[in-house]
């Protein structure tokens, strides 16, 4: 069984098909927020740390690292800025750190300084990236993110994108990288743009886990892009795609509803043993008021039959 390894300098976290599912925090990342870009920029983290702070807080497991905040001469910029991030962030928190950038040179000065044992994201099944990312994965013994896209771009045929992923393990095993040190992201499509895109990803994340045998993770609001309420359907997707194995998500522990949704999976899932991390969580819940009309309360039953039949008694009782 699949168990992926990462750590903090004093947390270790297990990604794998017999753990509580992963919750890696996107916060940290300025793709699409202009003034956290500027901040950064100008040698300001207040939104930073706060938003390290309010993650853990509301539950995540893991935080995601990004420092993209330009596209101009990102070699340059974004290495330094990348480990004044994360040598910020990992002082801040104890949970594991992802280091998240497509620049070799940001990765490998990040990993100088980080502690433990972060994730890196992450590889593409380019040849130029594999060659550039999987040395520096073997030489510092860090797992990766392997996003099933290559060459010809991200296909919408979820066999393609299998076959993508199958060839970066492949040649990650040529480095003496082992299939549990690569989590791959089989990149979900927008459910808005793609009918059958909650359908593929199901069913490519079963195989992954069937015959690759290794952890899967994705963006988890990518499902969503485009729709109104997303928030809704991200809930939505989270225990099914859970259900079919995925391992892991990057995506907002802010959100109370898919993080009640996340914690309602494990149960389910048999990875919050006696259910213990659940009541924990909510034995003092209040829940919300019922709506005008509704039925307060529904009669429990012992067994299955009885419990049929008083539900209805029930509700012939409240017409």
């Amino acid at each position: 069984m699949s168990r992926t390894v990462v750590a903090s300098a004093t947390k270790t976290i297990i990604i794998g098909f017999d753990q509580p599912f992963c919750v890696i925090g996107e916060r940290i990342n300025p793709t699409g927020r202009k003034k956290l870009a500027a901040e950064m920029i100008a040698g300001n983290f207040d939104t930073v740390t706060a938003d390290a702070l309010a993650q853990v807080a509301a539950g995540a497991t893991m935080l995601d690292v990004n420092a993209g905040v330009t596209a101009v001469n990102p070699n340059e910029t974004e290495p330094p800025l990348l480990v004044k991030t994360l040598e910020m962030v990992q002082e801040l928190v104890d949970v594991p750190l992802s280091i998240d950038s497509s620049v070799s040179a940001a990765i490998e000065a990040a990993l100088k300084v980080a502690k433990g044992r972060p994730l890196v994201n992450s590889v593409t099944g380019e040849e130029e990236k594999l060659e550039a990312i999987l040395p520096l994965i073997k030489k510092y013994d860090v797992p990766v993110v392997a996003i099933s896209n290559d060459e010809t771009g991200i296909s919408e045929d979820p066999d393609v994108r299998f076959e993508v992923a199958k060839r970066i393990v492949q040649h990650a095993a040529d480095y003496g990288i082992k299939p549990e040190d690569i989590v791959v992201d089989p990149l979900v499509m927008p459910i808005g743009a793609m009918g059958t895109a909650g359908q593929q990803v199901f069913r490519l994340v079963r195989r992954l886990r069937e015959e690759l045998k290794v952890n899967t993770t994705c963006g988890l609001s990518n499902v969503s892009f485009g729709l109104p309420h997303r928030h809704a359907i991200n809930a939505g997707f989270i225990p099914m795609v859970i259900g079919a194995g995925m391992t892991s998500a990057i995506m907002n522990p802010c959100r109370p509803q898919e993080m009640e949704m996340v914690h309602a999976a494990n149960v389910l899932n048999g990875t919050d043993p006696n259910c213990s991390d659940w009541i924990m969580r909510y034995r003092d819940h209040a829940p919300a008021a019922a709506a005008p009309g509704s039925t307060a309360e529904q009669a429990p039953a012992a067994s299955s039959g009885g419990r049929r039949r008083g539900g209805r008694d029930a509700r012939r009782g409240a017409a």
